[in-house]
């Protein structure tokens, strides 16, 4: 059974073409599964704390893939690593500020008519940028019907509208 291995797997980084293949397809199965056990929130977030996760995966199950690291440990690091983002993200959930720390917080840019200058500049946001989100959600760069605008902790830009008379 091990010969069977071996020769399926290869070892090292000296593989061959169906060798990568059949790593590739273990590895997305895994990967699969990782993706699964650490939520949907890790690819539809797009937060700084969810790309680590994406970010860590990718590379260290790359070295998996073309052999420079073992894979049952690589694979383990891997398992690892998606637990204790899921265990992050439920801390978080539970704990305004853990989750403030680690992913951040949602700042005010524009409100009452005013830009927020310094939080524009704690953001390294600039009013280019604002007509950007504000173009983009409402398709003009009028701000007369813009109540706030907010930088999310994702880094999207957030257009709230003034409410009409008699809206509620």
């Amino acid at each position: 059974m091990s010969e069977f291995i071996f020769h399926a797997f290869g070892e090292g980084e000296q593989l061959n073409w169906y060798q990568m293949l059949n790593r590739a397809v273990v590895l997305f199965v895994i990967c699969i599964a990782l993706i699964r056990i650490s939520g949907r929130r890790s690819f539809g977030m797009k937060s700084a704390f969810d790309n680590v996760i994406v970010i860590l995966l990718g590379s260290t199950l790359a070295r998996t893939l073309v052999g420079a690291s073992p894979f049952v440990p690589t694979v383990a690091a891997c398992l690892g690593l998606v637990v204790l983002h899921r265990l992050f993200a439920w801390i978080g959930v539970h704990s305004h500020a853990f989750g403030k720390l680690i992913k951040g917080e949602a700042i005010c840019v524009f409100k009452d008519g005013k830009f927020d200058e310094e939080n524009m500049r704690r953001s390294l946001i600039s009013r280019r940028d604002i007509n950007v989100g504000l173009r983009d959600k409402l398709n003009t760069d009028d701000l007369s019907e813009v109540e706030q605008i907010i930088l999310e902790r994702n880094g999207e830009i957030t257009v709230l509208r003034k409410k009409k008379a008699g809206q509620s």
